[in-house]
């Protein structure tokens, strides 16, 4: 907590408000990747639907935010509580981790002829960019403090 203690009030509030956002995506995006695993068939963006087992890299993707992605998020939202530095450490690499993978399925589903913004689409991909941006510049504000340099 000592690390956190060194940021400004601000800058504390901040972080904490991006924690429990990170954390509902999180449950919502992990809720979701079980479905897709188990074979749930998704509707695309312009009203179609696919078997998402057919698209190996979005099968892929459910995987490693199922199996690391999410448990990894709140174990470091866990660990602001007992050892600010590995949460910095770990929520920054599942940070790039969203900004990576929703970046490239909010293009991929953008390439329908006609999509349709569903607010699970608005919350799954342009929502995790922006939370893993927002702590990756977070990051890079309070660099010094955060890692001590």
């Amino acid at each position: 907590m000592e690390i956190i203690q060194k940021l400004p009030i601000v800058s504390q509030a901040i972080l904490y408000i991006l924690l429990a956002l990170m954390f509902l995506h999180s449950v919502i995006i992990f809720v979701w990747q079980v479905q897709v695993i188990r074979g749930r068939a998704m509707k695309n963006a312009d009203g179609s639907f696919d078997s998402w087992h057919e698209q190996k890299n979005y099968y892929g993707i459910a995987l490693a935010d199922v199996l690391l992605s999410c448990p990894i998020n709140i174990l470091g939202i866990l660990l602001v509580f007992i050892s600010p530095r590995w949460e910095f450490y770990l929520i920054s690499l599942v940070s790039f981790w969203w900004l990576w993978a929703n970046t490239m399925t909010t293009a991929n589903s953008l390439k329908f002829e006609k999509p349709k913004m569903t607010f699970y689409w608005v919350i799954s991909f342009p929502f995790g960019i922006f939370i893993g941006l927002s702590y990756i510049v977070f990051t890079f504000v309070h660099f010094d403090v955060i890692f001590g340099v």
